[in-house]
């Protein structure tokens, strides 16, 4: 017998769910920009500060028995809606068309979803910045070394070997300047 579910996730879950309807019912096909600004909205909508619903998706903030309330009223649900699962409770429920667009490309547990909302977090606050180490970082990890060419070698020089790649030293270099994540609460 699987464990009750956690209401903290399921408000979490809802509280994306009312997003994408919000989305869905703005826009019909949001790019990057549209959908900052979207979100601002719907937090003015909410009645929070768009931080405070930044913090929220980012799991940092829950939303407490007031707040899930306040959610239901200003978007229009029975009260207890916030409490009740809808949906597969990916959170991505009522979003085919995001994933029909990125299939695999969604976060698929909580660890996911917090690491995205991290790096979504840090672009926003500091957009060139974030994205100049990221694809430093993400371009030593993720870029394959192109193949050596052969040179040409004249008669009698040696061709130089290609140099060991210290495992240790990479990732030391990939770890700097990345703080630690926070443990879950």
């Amino acid at each position: 017998m699987s464990p009750p579910p956690d209401v903290a996730r399921i408000r979490l879950d809802n509280a994306l769910l009312l997003f994408d309807e919000f989305v869905q019912a703005t826009v019909s096909a949001p790019d990057a920009a549209t959908l900052r600004g979207l979100e601002r909205r719907f937090a003015e909508r909410l009645q929070i500060q768009p931080s405070y619903w930044s913090q929220i998706k980012g799991r940092s903030r829950q939303i407490g028995e007031r707040l899930a309330r306040q959610f239901e009223q200003l978007c229009r649900k029975p009260h207890g809606w916030m409490d009740q699962p809808h949906g597969d409770g990916s959170g991505a429920a009522s979003a085919p068309a995001a994933t029909e667009q990125l299939p695999g490309h969604l976060p698929q547990d909580d660890d996911e979803r917090f690491i995205v909302g991290l790096v979504l977090t840090y672009y926003r606050r500091h957009p060139q910045r974030a994205r100049t180490r990221l694809l430093d970082l993400l371009g030593e990890v993720l870029t394959p070394s192109p193949p050596a060419a052969p040179s040409p070698a004249k008669a009698g020089t040696a061709v130089p070997k290609p140099e060991p790649v210290d495992e240790m030293a990479l990732w030391a270099r990939s770890q700097a300047g990345v703080a630690p994540l926070k443990g879950k609460r």
